[in-house]
Parts: C-alpha cells; sequence; structure tokens
C-alpha cells in the first residue's frame, strides 16, 4: 500500500484502500461480485441503479456513491442489502425486456443479462411497460430504443462528463423518462458528433451500433413478426418456468457465437491520439470496434476512430499491382512488377548515382514498415533521400524542442494535460484534430476547474469553451507568446530556482527579446497589452502549466522559430520536469511520431541518430553489413525541386497522397509528371497514383501485425484482423519484395524480428519487445533495456552533455503572402472533425459522408452581407499558385477578412493545396500552408448548402453537470430501495444465509 493508504473491514476481512475512493473500487478488487448496473470505473459514481447497496457502518448506503473513510466497517451479504439489491434490480427490468437469445447484445457482456444471472433472479415482480416513443434510428451509426432503455444514464454521464459534447440529458420530470438528444430532437438533427461514447457504455441493448443488429447472433436476423413471436415465446414461458432455463439457452447461444465473432486489439489509423480498442469481425464482416481499456483513451473514441472502417471492405481496394501501359494501367503480378521497378531503380543508379533516387516513409504505416523503408533507401540503394509526412506539419515542432530540452516529443501524457492547472492551445483545432484528447482537456476543465486560454484564427469549440480567447493576425504567434515571456522576466515573475539549476543561456536570450514589448505585441498581433499581462500572470499563478500546439503554428514561415518561443515561455516558468506541466505538439497521423521514430528522414536514422556521424554509421554498417552514405539527403520539398533540376529520376513513394496534401499541388504535379520512374504504394488507386509506373496494392492496419506510437511516444502493439484482402500485402512485405528483387536478401518472417533490429540500433526504443507490448500495454519512449520506459519526459535533467536546458534566441519570421489589393483575404485552412486528412479512407464512409459530402469554404457573416452571399454559392477561389472552385458556408467561426477551406476533398481538382505557395519554414522546409493569400470571384451558380442539416454544428447542445440523479430521486414513483425494503415480495427470491448477520 501506498502511504496515504490503509485499510478498511469488509465482510470481517481487511482489504486496501485509499481515502476518498470510491468503496465500490475496493469492493471490485477483493473479488467480490456485487451487482453495478450503472457504475463504470471511467465514468465514476452516476447512482441511479441502486443495485451495489450493501451496509456501511450499520447503513445501506450505495457501493459507489460512497467515499472510503477511515473506520468503516462494510457488509455486503446483510439481508436488508440483498433484499434492497434486488428490489433495485427489480425495478429496472420493469424497463428492459429480456429476450437475450435473440438479442445482438447477448454477447457476455451485457450488464443486465448478467446481473439477472448473479442475483439469480427467477421472475420479474415489476411488470414491464413499453415506453410511448419509437426507436430513433436516423443517425447512420447506431439507434436508441428506449423501450429498452433501463435509464441508468452512464450514456448521459459518458456524454456530457467524459466526451463532455454536452447532448444527452434523462427528462426525469417526465412520467415516461427517456434519454433526449438536445432536449428531445432526433438524433440525426440533434449536436450528436457521432462519437460513440454512448453505445459503449450502454449496459444492454438501447443504444447499439447498425452494424450488429441481424448480425452478432445466430438467431438475430429474423424477420420482424418471427423476432416478435420468438420474443413473446419468451416472455409467455417466463412465469412457469423462470429466468434460470431461458437464461441458460440464451448463454448456449452466446457462447456458440465465440466460433463465429473474433475480437482483436487494434490501435486506431487516424490521429495521433493512439486510441486503442478491440475490432469485432465476422468473416470480413466489421460488426463494431469496442473501446475497453486503451492507455490514451479508455473507452473514448470519436466518429472516424468508432465508426470509419468501411474504407477497409470498399470495392476501390487495390488488389493486385498495377503496370502503366502508355495512359493505362494493366494488371500484374508480384513477380513482374518488382522485377519492374528492380530493373528501372537499377538502371537509374547505374546511370545517375543512388542519390537519384528518393524514397518517402508512411505516417500511415507501421514503425517496422518505417524502418525497412528507410533501411531500403540507404542499406539496399544507398541513399538518404528519405522522408515522411512529418515534414508537413510536425517538423517545425520537434526543432523547437531539440533545440530547447533535446527531445522532440511530447514532454508527457496525455493525463499531465488534464492534471495541469492551465492548458493554452496554440493554432490547434484540438476537439476537431484530435478529438480524444481534447474530451480530456474538456473534462478537466467542467469538472475540476482547470483554466483554458486558446489562441486561434477561427471560434472552433475549444475556443467557445475557453477562459479567454484570443485571436491574433495571421502568423504572429511568435510575437505574443515572446512578448509574454519578455513581461514575466522585466517583471520578476520567472522560477529563478528552476532556471538556476536547470536552463543555460538566459542572459543570451533576454537580450534577444528585448523588441518584443507589449506595445510591439499589440501592433503587430492585435492583442491588447492587458490580454497578454493577463496571460503572463495565469502561466505564473497555475498549478503547471501545458502548451498545446498543432498545424496552425508549425505550418507557418515561421514555424520553428514559434514553436521555440513557446518552449522559451515553458522554461522560463519552470513549466518542465514535473507531472500536469510541459509541451504538447499534437501528432497529426497515427504513426507521424513513429516514423520520425524510425529515421525515414533525410538527415537522421533510428532514434535520431545523425547519418553525418562516424561512430552512429559504424553501428549502422555492422549490424547491416554494407557502408551507408554520408551526406544529408533530400527532404520532400527539396525532392520536388531536384526533380524539375533534372537530378532526381527516381520515386518510391509508400501510403502518402502527396500529389493532394504538399503545398502548391499544381508544381507538384508537374514535377511527377517529369519523374523517369514512379513507384505509389497504397491501399487505393490514390490521386497520385495515376502518375505512378507501378502502384503496388498495400493492406491497412486491420490487415497486419506492427506497432505505432502516438503523440505522447507512447508505442503500443496492432494485431492482424483479417487476412489482406485479394493479392494485397502489408507493407513491410511488400518492401522486402522490393528489396530482395535488388539483391537484399532479407529473411523477416514477422514484424516482430524487425522490432529486434530496431530495439538493437536504436537506444530509444532498446528496451522495446513485443511481449512488453502485449495486449494493451505500452511502453513510452526512451525504454531501457530492461523494459521500464519514461511517461515523463524530463525527470532528471534534460539530453544535453550537462543536464541542462537551453533558452534559445529565437526570430520572429513574418508572413509572406499578407492581402493586399489583389490577393485581399486571409486564407486559413485545416481539419474537420468527421474526416481524416484529404479523405481518402473516410469518404469511404457513406454514415461519415452523409455529415460532410464534401469541402466549402468558410466565410464571415461580414463578409458576406458585404460580398451579397448566402450559404451555398460558388465561388472561386483564386492564389498566386492557382485556383479551385466550390461553395460557400457563411459562419461566424470566421471573422472578417479570413476564410477558411477545410483539408478533405473527394475531389482533386478541389484541393486546398492548389492554392497554397511553396515557401516554407526555413529550418525544417515545412510548407508554409497557412500563409495564402486568395481573392474570390462570385460564380453565378447557386447550390444547396454544402453542410448538410444532419451535421452537428447546426444544433445547440444541452449541458448540465451529469445524469442529475437528484432529480430521479425527487420523483414522486421513486423510493429508495434502502429504507424500507419489501421483504416479503422479496423472500420469494433465493434468500440464502448472510454472510455478516441480519440487521
Amino acid at each position: 500500500m501506498r502511504p496515504t493508504d490503509f485499510e478498511v473491514q469488509v465482510n470481517g476481512v481487511p482489504q486496501p484502500a485509499v481515502p476518498g475512493e470510491p468503496l465500490i473500487e475496493v469492493l471490485n478488487r477483493s473479488g467480490l461480485e456485487l451487482p453495478q448496473v450503472c457504475y463504470h470505473p471511467q465514468l465514476g459514481p452516476i447512482q441511479t441503479c441502486d443495485t451495489c447497496l450493501v451496509t456501511v457502518n450499520g447503513e445501506i448506503v450505495r457501493a459507489c456513491g460512497t467515499p472510503v473513510t477511515a473506520g468503516m466497517s462494510v457488509q455486503t451479504e446483510t439481508l436488508a442489502a440483498r433484499e434492497s439489491r434486488l428490489t433495485a434490480f427489480d425495478k429496472l427490468l420493469g424497463n428492459h425486456l429480456l429476450y437475450c437469445t435473440v438479442c445482438d447484445n447477448n454477447n457476455g457482456n451485457c450488464v443486465v443479462h448478467n446481473t439477472t444471472a448473479l442475483l439469480k433472479v427467477e421472475h420479474q415482480f415489476t411488470p414491464y411497460h413499453p415506453k410511448p416513443y419509437p426507436k430513433d434510428e436516423s443517425n447512420p451509426f447506431y439507434r436508441y430504443d428506449p423501450d429498452q432503455c433501463i435509464l441508468c444514464g452512464r450514456c448521459v454521464e459518458a456524454c456530457q462528463n467524459l466526451q463532455v459534447n454536452e447532448t444527452l440529458t434523462i427528462n426525469w420530470e417526465d412520467p415516461h423518462p427517456r434519454v433526449l438528444w438536445d432536449g428531445g430532437r432526433p438524433i440525426n438533427e440533434s449536436s450528436c458528433v457521432s462519437c460513440g461514447h454512448c453505445v459503449t457504455v450502454c449496459p444492454c441493448n438501447a443504444l447499439m451500433e447498425k452494424t450488429m443488429l441481424g448480425e452478432a447472433g445466430l438467431m438475430t436476423d429474423l424477420p420482424l413478426p418471427m423476432f416478435q413471436s420468438a420474443v413473446d415465446l419468451v416472455k409467455a414461458a417466463e412465469p412457469s418456468i423462470g429466468y434460470g432455463p431461458i437464461l441458460q439457452i440464451s448463454d448456449t447461444e452466446a457462447a456458440m457465437r465465440e466460433g463465429s465473432i473474433q475480437r482483436t486489439k487494434t490501435v486506431c489509423t487516424y490521429c495521433g491520439v493512439g486510441c486503442t480498442f478491440e475490432v469485432w469481425t465476422k468473416e470480413r464482416y466489421i460488426l463494431k470496434i469496442e473501446p475497453t481499456q486503451g492507455p490514451a483513451n479508455g473507452v473514448s473514441t470519436c466518429i472516424k476512430g468508432k465508426f470509419g472502417w468501411d474504407y477497409i471492405n470498399s470495392d476501390k481496394r487495390l488488389t493486385t499491382p498495377l503496370i502503366r501501359e502508355g495512359d493505362r494501367f494493366r494488371e500484374a503480378s508480384w513477380e513482374e512488377a518488382t522485377a519492374l521497378i528492380a530493373r528501372r531503380f537499377g538502371e537509374i543508379k547505374a546511370q545517375h548515382g543512388p542519390d537519384a533516387l528518393a524514397f518517402i516513409a508512411s505516417s500511415k504505416c507501421t514503425n517496422e514498415e518505417a524502418f525497412l523503408m528507410q533501411k531500403l533507401a540507404r542499406a539496399v540503394v544507398g541513399t538518404n533521400n528519405m522522408d515522411n509526412c512529418s515534414r508537413y506539419c510536425q517538423s517545425p515542432a520537434t526543432m523547437g524542442l531539440w533545440r530547447t530540452v533535446g527531445y522532440g516529443g511530447d514532454s508527457g501524457s496525455i493525463t499531465d494535460l488534464e492534471k495541469a492547472g492551465l492548458v493554452i492551445g496554440i493554432g490547434s483545432n484540438t476537439a476537431e484534430s484530435h478529438p480524444v484528447l481534447a474530451t480530456r482537456v474538456k473534462r478537466a476543465h467542467k469538472l475540476r476547474g482547470q483554466r483554458l486560454i486558446v489562441a486561434d484564427l477561427r471560434e472552433q469549440e475549444m475556443a467557445r469553451r475557453a477562459d479567454l480567447f484570443i485571436r491574433p493576425n495571421p502568423g504572429t504567434d511568435f510575437v505574443w507568446v515572446t512578448a509574454v515571456a519578455k513581461y514575466i522576466l522585466d517583471e520578476g515573475l520567472e522560477d529563478r530556482a528552476f532556471i538556476e539549476k536547470w536552463v543555460n543561456g538566459l542572459d543570451e536570450f533576454r537580450a534577444s527579446i528585448a523588441p518584443y514589448t507589449l506595445a510591439y505585441a499589440e501592433e503587430v498581433t492585435g492583442i491588447g497589452q492587458d490580454v497578454l499581462k493577463q496571460i503572463a500572470h495565469e502561466i505564473v499563478q497555475a498549478d503547471g502549466t501545458c502548451i498545446m500546439w498543432a498545424m496552425g503554428v508549425t505550418q507557418q514561415c515561421s514555424g520553428s522559430e514559434t514553436s521555440t518561443a513557446i518552449s522559451n515561455l515553458l522554461l522560463i516558468t519552470g513549466n518542465y520536469m514535473r507531472p500536469g506541466a510541459g509541451s504538447y505538439p499534437l501528432r497529426g497521423h497515427n504513426n507521424v511520431q513513429g516514423a520520425s521514430d524510425m529515421g525515414a528522414m533525410p538527415n537522421f536514422v533510428g532514434g535520431y541518430q545523425k547519418v553525418d556521424d562516424p561512430e552512429v554509421r559504424a553501428k549502422f554498417e555492422a549490424k547491416w553489413g554494407v557502408p551507408l552514405p554520408t551526406n544529408k539527403g533530400l527532404d520532400n520539398h527539396d525532392m520536388v525541386h531536384a526533380i524539375y533540376e533534372g537530378t532526381l529520376k527516381a520515386m518510391y513513394l509508400k501510403g502518402e497522397e502527396m500529389g493532394i496534401v504538399d503545398s502548391n499541388a499544381n508544381y507538384v504535379d508537374a514535377a511527377f509528371e517529369k519523374l523517369d520512374f514512379f513507384v505509389v504504394q497504397d491501399t487505393f488507386f490514390s490521386y497520385t497514383a495515376s502518375f505512378a509506373d507501378v502502384v503496388l496494392p498495400a493492406s491497412p492496419s486491420l490487415e497486419k501485425d506492427g506497432t505505432f506510437t502516438n503523440t505522447e511516444r507512447r508505442i503500443q502493439r496492432l494485431y492482424r484482423a483479417l487476412e489482406p484482402l485479394g493479392d494485397s500485402k502489408p507493407d513491410w512485405e511488400i518492401i522486402q519484395l522490393v528489396a530482395n528483387a535488388l539483391g537484399a536478401g532479407w529473411n523477416y518472417r514477422h514484424p516482430s524480428e524487425i522490432m529486434e533490429e530496431i530495439a538493437s540500433l536504436t537506444p530509444l526504443y532498446a528496451g522495446v519487445t513485443y511481449e512488453r507490448l502485449e495486449g494493451f500495454k505500452s511502453l513510452q519512449w526512451p525504454v531501457l533495456p530492461d523494459g521500464s520506459d519514461t511517461p515523463l519526459l524530463f525527470t532528471e535533467g534534460f539530453p544535453f552533455p550537462d543536464g541542462r536546458a537551453r533558452l534559445y534566441p529565437a526570430e520572429f519570421i513574418p508572413p509572406q503572402e499578407i492581402p493586399n489589393a489583389e490577393y485581399d483575404l486571409h486564407f486559413n485552412n485545416g481539419r474537420m472533425l468527421e474526416h481524416f486528412h484529404e479523405g481518402n479512407m473516410t469518404f469511404k464512409s457513406p454514415g461519415i459522408t452523409e455529415k460532410v459530402p464534401g469541402t466549402f469554404v468558410e466565410v464571415s457573416p461580414e463578409l458576406a452581407r458585404e460580398r451579397g452571399l448566402e450559404s451555398g454559392r460558388y465561388v472561386r477561389l483564386v492564389s498566386r499558385h492557382g485556383a479551385v472552385r466550390l461553395r460557400v458556408l457563411v459562419t461566424d467561426r470566421v471573422e472578417g477578412q479570413q476564410v477558411y477551406m477545410p483539408m478533405n476533398t473527394p475531389e482533386a481538382r478541389q484541393a486546398v493545396n492548389r492554392l497554397t505557395g511553396s515557401h516554407t519554414d526555413p529550418s525544417t522546409h515545412t510548407p508554409a500552408y497557412k500563409d495564402t493569400a486568395v481573392r474570390m470571384e462570385i460564380l453565378p451558380e447557386e447550390g444547396e448548402n454544402p453542410l448538410p442539416r444532419v451535421n452537428p454544428r447546426y444544433w445547440r447542445p444541452t449541458p448540465q453537470p451529469g445524469v442529475e440523479v437528484e432529480r430521479k430521486w425527487r420523483r414522486p414513483d421513486y423510493r429508495f430501495p434502502g429504507d424500507n425494503p419489501n421483504r416479503a415480495r422479496i423472500a420469494r427470491y433465493d434468500t440464502s444465509e448472510s454472510v455478516g448477520g441480519d440487521d
């Protein structure tokens, strides 16, 4: 036990406990089987079901709602407690029709079914009363059946206080209470974001995934008349034979399902949060996604992670290699395709040298696959021309952290964001780009009083929730962040003890920021001096400050400088080396962190070891048995220019839609046309694949084993749930085929063997093994050889020779494309909740596409009035680099002369990057996507509103503290079962001797 722990007596046996924790947690740890229908450890006490009643110091109490205190004596098996639990559960059964054998939720995890069995209920005494409401089947992903709803409130608690979307409530005062969406709207016309929290925590079949209905059970696809007859048969038999025999039949049927339903742990393939869950499959059919115990997400998901898996079985999947012949592609065998690649690569290398070839790894693929891609480039071809899509988003954040604290990763875990006294979000639309991580911030803000400051151009959800929301002028975050740091130093508010012990370079830093006065910051950023002072004092006074930032910072010419300034600010205020504080550059893709960790970069091999370090090269050369190139290679940006210069002749691109997602896409597309030979490896025939000479069909995450590394440096395993579709293959197998066609002689039989090699060469991953990552276990790098990991990145200093961090004198780089008379609008762009990136996966989901069918441009109400625009009007946006035609959405999320365009589109010609330019952050070559000016040409065509009314952005949530169970308790028909249990009625149940004596 920890020093603060103590013991409580449970049925006369001492049990360890933590003061203040729910008593039910103590009882569950002790191994007692206590009913608990509404309680869920990730939701906390809800107190609606009364099925966990126990006797504490002679009084009947709810175990979930009773905090542990000293001197507590608990009896679980007094007659009064047992009768009270039975009475409470019987009351719940009055809301629920038990037809388990033909229920799709009869999968061994139905809480209502299992509680019926646990309490040995034979007969139901509270009559079942259907509710006078129809099923709500309006949402494309799940349905609500009020007739099966026991009103436990789990879904409400999850929506209000875990997801904190605040859509669900219960109308406790109504004669027939039910769960409401926005006070009673249809689900699909409400603020519901389809995150799936409510479905996941529902203890019965009231809320269910539509993919489960008629599919999970052996007899659940019966036609409705037959189904109803089966239910009636079960209910007719109950009075005579009791529930026991009926439940035995349903248990047998549930056991039979186990032979056809496979449950496989996987890691989400969308954003960088790293949600883990089990995917339930029946042959190739995906029944559902079931989050349970993921270390990053628990039971949480977003619309994409819970429901966005249709692409796995899409008829647009690539299933065989393709070879270009003229303007068309023909199918080919793997042998022919890899032989062609080997021949053409060999010819180009022989004629122009190895640096005439370039390789791009995918942040969607596994660590093992990224490692093999860079090994192929370096050890087989002999070039360091190697990169991944972190170049497009996260390289500036990594650069800023390397400069100041030595490691380019989150300094803590998602739990640290929950613990912080203050969270600052800069250029991060967190609720849409990293929705599950955002729920932790929203929860702490709502329930614990955490302070929240948001700096962004748009009033997105986190901005609406913030205690302080500022809208700096575009591209000026460096200025206000640095001005706040200068004010803190000028006022003597810095953490002097921390700086003296752990930080170098204060004098040089102080001199470098001298120009950044509050007055200058106000002039440049438009943020008032009093507001900047408030931010400074909030940081200084907070019990730990976390700053999270994303593409609004990094996709600027000053991305590296602003990231450096953020870390400098955290250093002078002592917000490193402690829980609940630090830097959080939120990684955009599921494995953008891991792809960089693996050395899929032009200047690093695995673990950020420099390619020009002779000792590093010697280590890799000894392992691989070949000499390695010594010069820094080309990054993504360099590669495009090298194609135009004629020095880069061939490219092998894996799992990236570079033709759409790189900036100045028209320029990039023209470069692809100039390549002598182009190989694209992907799950679909992407837009980029249309430029290829060979297209190789890869398998998505559900069809492979491997590991991903999330934004908090957390390494997690994914397991193969399905066999590869057609003749497609996991990327690691394809890379090995290509390498061997080039004469490599690799013989990897499983990704675990690749991880063994990674661990032997990469100190950050030294202790990573598949055994240590078994199931839902995870490790956060650095991982020592003994397997101990590092959730809090800096505990005993910083990874510099003297162990001290460095204040780095950064420099403001102003935006290059400031609006002018010709291009008078600032063009902003980014993600939306429903889709991921360009949408190659999510547009394969009909339900998601129903919510957001395509792209559009957001314009402010004032700009709409000025130009005579209404939602649905077609316009052409024109920049210095290209033009797109699309529809207008008028919204107050943007203001003034700023417009915003989501990056997702099913039409390549409408891609955001038809408008963006080639200018970059000079330190990393990350494109300045957010630094673009456009003009708007109003077209005569009018169309429908581009955002359908089924999109949640139209509707107003109904926030409340949670389930508000007190309102249930005030109902005239409610009576606490422990007040005066009906012993005569309960005597009909099994009442064997109590353990703790009768009271």
